[in-house]
């Protein structure tokens, strides 16, 4: 069994990305951070941060920071204080240094550290995608970047003069055994998500459920040639202002604006879903008969009363 959690920050016109997987082979692995102390509902820092601790521990841990814009690495330095980043994966980068941001400068020191493991397409080490002697790997596949691509060199080039860092996001793709597939693409706009498309149209791998790039927003909207061949059956859209979001397909997508934070539980070939908020329009692939076939300990550990069963997905 594993577990995959998407936080919701509902508030502002800028909303951050965060998600962790515990894996089912005692792995765990966190996807950017948002940790702010506001005064509005993306406050969530301390209890993110304690939950995170409580679910990792006694796991192999990593970080797989997507890019360094300060949505998805703000707080990044308080998280690295109680719970150490040890195995930090990123695209290697130009970013310039900034005394003024302490998030961006704890995201350079482990990226310029041992720590640090550089994302590309296709990389392999033990329990990222290989197994080790004492357990199974995570099951996390990088798709891109491919780093001699012009495209993707244009767009670092972007990075270093600070105009944009959003394409220069990876592609990956987490594998549960026997079970569904998942995908993330952090910021990746459009037109690089073509790229991708371009330079691999014959080996784009089918999925289960995609995170809409860019939290949903119109400026990352799937190509639909990419899409297809992606052909998912659930769509995650992330927290963003309502007139910035492209909605696609009602009929498969899940909108966190509406639905706060979500909970898939992953039992061989079946996801269940959880969110935080009650939503009448799920999609049409959930099976909400099935809770009955949810086991006793699952619903004692990862039920909690303010989770709203929402149904369950068959993985054929």
């Amino acid at each position: 069994m594993s577990v995959i959690k998407t936080y919701s920050f509902p508030d502002g016109e800028i909303r951050g990305d965060m998600f962790y997987i515990k894996h089912g082979s005692e792995n765990f692995t966190l996807i950017d951070c948002f940790l702010k102390e506001c005064e509005n509902r993306n406050n969530r820092k301390a209890e993110i941060i304690q939950e995170v601790l409580e679910e990792s521990k006694g796991r192999i841990c990593r970080f797989i920071s997507t890019h360094p814009d300060s949505d998805h690495i703000a707080g990044i330095e308080d998280l690295d204080k109680v719970w150490p980043i040890v195995n930090f994966y990123a695209v290697r980068n130009p970013i310039p240094s900034d005394s003024f941001n302490i998030s961006r400068k704890r995201y350079l020191e482990l990226l310029n550290s041992d720590k640090c493991y550089n994302i590309s397409r296709g990389i392999s080490r033990k329990w990222l995608n290989l197994n080790g002697e004492d357990r199974g790997s995570s099951g996390i596949h990088f798709l891109w970047p491919d780093l001699k691509n012009q495209k993707f060199q244009e767009a670092l080039s972007r990075v270093k003069e600070e105009k944009d860092t959003n394409n220069i996001c990876p592609i990956f793709i987490y594998r549960v055994h026997r079970g569904a597939t998942y995908m993330w693409m952090g910021d990746l706009e459009t037109d690089m998500q073509q790229e991708y498309f371009s330079c691999y149209k014959d080996n784009i791998p089918q999925i289960d459920i995609l995170f809409q790039p860019h939290h949903g927003r119109k400026s990352a909207n799937v190509p639909s040639d990419l899409l297809e061949a992606l052909n998912p059956k659930i769509i995650v859209i992330g927290n963003a202002p309502n007139e910035h979001i492209y909605y696609g397909n009602s009929e498969i997508t899940i909108t966190q604006n509406t639905a706060g934070d979500i909970v898939f539980i992953n039992e061989s070939n079946r996801v269940h879903v959880f969110t935080q908020n009650h939503v009448d329009n799920l999609p049409k692939v959930l099976v909400r008969e099935s809770y009955n076939i949810i086991s006793n300990d699952l619903k004692s550990s990862y039920y909690p009363e303010k989770m709203h069963y929402g149904g369950t997905l068959y993985i054929d």
